[in-house]
């Protein structure tokens, strides 16, 4: 009986062993991030990154922040050994004026700390509030580098629909976020090929144009990102508008348009 008992004891001891040893492990590059004081209305964005350096890997079922105001989204897939994942925060300051100090609560199959608590605080000023940043806050700022500024369609015709692809790079640090685009005639609509840019990473921009308004048109759009250098980008898209010749259910739409000959 002792003989079988002490068996039983040294098999669970194997196994726990075992299952430490083999479990992932989470190290937070930040664990708090002051944004300083940001303009009323800016989304307030920050990306903390983490790495796996246990055996191994860590999932990432939940993260909760501590208000309606901040809006977390995560890596959804498995963080393997020795890979980098990234929890991003978003602070929304409309109609919050004045100091903020929020909490974000990870939760994972961290061997060490199945929960960790971020931190995000800063101070909301007015609205058009200019900004300061440190030397070292824009050396450590996402930047966004475009190989052109702008595109010409030629001829279009009204209502169809147009692609321009730009090649956009973040020359920064820290992970670059498109965060939208705007223009005067509120027809332009876009994508990225990634949803975040790691430092050094290419990716494409797609701007769809759909014109409402004939004759030559040039539109200006302003390009939105947590680049805190240049937060806002300007690109210029050109085309001549013309009436269509076809029925409207005959137009193509969604692919590159033929220039008329």
């Amino acid at each position: 009986m002792i003989r079988k008992l002490y068996a039983l004891t040294l098999l669970c001891l194997i196994f726990v062993s075992y299952t430490t040893k083999a479990q992932g492990k989470l190290i937070f590059e930040k664990e708090t991030h002051d944004f300083g004081t940001v303009a009323e209305g800016t989304q307030a964005t920050y990306v903390f990154r983490v790495k796996n350096v246990g055996k191994d890997p860590v999932v990432i079922p939940a993260v909760q922040a501590s208000c309606g105001c901040t809006t977390p989204t995560w890596t959804k897939e498995p963080i393997l050994p020795g890979k980098i994942g990234m929890i991003k925060a978003v602070y929304n300051t409309t109609g919050r004026p004045g100091p903020f100090h929020k909490s974000i609560t990870v939760s994972s199959n961290n061997s060490e700390e199945p929960t960790h608590v971020l931190y995000i605080k800063g101070e909301v000023g007015p609205k058009d509030l200019k900004t300061a940043y440190t030397p070292e806050q824009k050396a450590l700022s996402p930047r966004l580098a475009v190989g052109s500024t702008s595109h010409n369609f030629g001829k279009l015709e009204k209502g169809q629909k147009a692609v321009a692809k730009f090649k956009i790079k973040n020359t920064g640090r820290q992970p670059l976020i498109i965060q939208g685009v705007k223009s005067a005639c509120n027809c332009i609509t876009y994508r990225t090929s990634v949803s975040e840019l790691k430092a050094g990473e290419v990716a494409t921009l797609e701007l769809t144009y759909v014109p409402a308004v004939l004759k030559e048109q040039k539109e200006i759009v302003t390009v939105l990102s947590n680049d805190i250098v240049v937060p806002s980008l300007k690109l210029t898209l050109k085309a001549d508008v013309v009436e269509g010749q076809a029925p409207k259910n005959m137009l193509r739409e969604g692919a590159q348009p033929t220039p008329f000959r």
